[in-house]
Parts: structure tokens; C-alpha cells; sequence
């Protein structure tokens, strides 16, 4: 989220074990994802943390999500990064809010966006009125500042726990 006087804010959702090392973009690396290919390594994140918690949901389910301790990770990008917002004019592929195996042409397109800039702005999936930031893996140093991370767990209603 933009905050006026406060700069780009991301958050990230992360087993805790790996919350000292949410910046590395290894799990990325090794087997792709949808803006990025195998071996290349980015971060991603969202621009708000009801986002980020979804995103994970997504992929592991809310009663995964609380049976296993998680770190919410906040960051600010620092000033002077190169970012690109993607519009629709700019998609590789129609079908790419559609869950699933990622498209190699969107990879590609992610790929080749983040070797330009050192960010991409992109809809997510769980909500095209959502928005993601898929970040070229770096020197946290030069990314980021004001970096906070806090034990997250979900609403127990969430899990269909009262």
C-alpha cells in the first residue's frame, strides 16, 4: 500500500522457520512461480497484509495456515527502486488469474520485466482488486527499510473453529 510520506509498503506471510530469510526469494528459485521462472529468484509479496494471508491461504487452506506457526513480515521499498505496475494491455496470457500450473510465456514476461526493474506490480489471482509486488531478489539492504515482522495467526473462525 502507498502511503502518502511513508513510500511502498509490502507484506509477506511465511513459516516462521523461514521468516529470518523472507527476502531471499530461494523457495521462488526452485520451482518457479507464476511471474518467475525456475532458478530465478524474487520475492513475492502484497501490497496489503489481508493479501499476503490470503495468497498463503490459498495454496495451504486456513486450517494448514493455523497449525503451524507463521511470520507476517512488513517492508518498505526503499525510494528510488525501478518499479513497473503491469496493466491488462501488458499480459502475456488471458488465462493468467486462473489457478494452476504456471505458463512458461508468463514467466517469460516476468522474467523479462524484473531483469529492467526491480519491481512488478501485478493483480493477484486470489482477487484482481488485489494487488501483488514480485520483487528481484537482492541485497535486502538496498530494498528494503523499516522492515517488521510479528507472529501472525489466523482467526480460529477462519478454520471452522469457534
Amino acid at each position: 500500500m502507498i502511503v502518502p510520506g511513508l513510500g511502498l509498503h509490502v507484506w509477506r506471510l511465511d513459516k516462521a522457520v523461514h521468516a529470518p530469510t523472507w527476502h531471499s526469494g530461494a523457495g521462488s528459485a526452485l520451482a518457479g512461480g507464476r511471474w518467475n521462472s525456475t532458478g530465478r529468484r524474487v520475492i513475492y509479496a502484497s501490497l496489503d497484509p489481508a493479501t499476503a494471508i490470503l495468497e498463503v491461504a490459498a495454496h495451504k487452506t486456513f486450517p494448514v495456515l493455523g497449525a503451524l506457526p507463521h511470520t507476517l513480515t512488513r517492508a518498505r521499498l526503499k525510494p528510488g527502486l525501478s518499479i513497473r505496475v503491469a496493466d491488462e494491455a501488458s499480459w502475456p496470457d488471458p488465462d493468467w488469474l486462473k489457478p494452476g500450473i504456471p505458463v512458461p510465456a508468463r514467466q517469460a514476461f516476468g522474467d523479462r520485466v524484473l531483469a529492467d526493474h526491480h519491481v512488478l506490480i501485478a493483480p493477484s489471482a486470489v482477487s484482481r482488486h488485489s494487488w501483488n509486488a514480485v520483487i528481484r531478489a537482492g541485497d535486502p539492504q538496498e530494498l528494503f527499510e523499516d522492515i517488521a515482522q510479528e507472529a501472525f495467526s489466523p482467526d480460529r473462525r477462519l478454520s471452522g473453529q469457534t
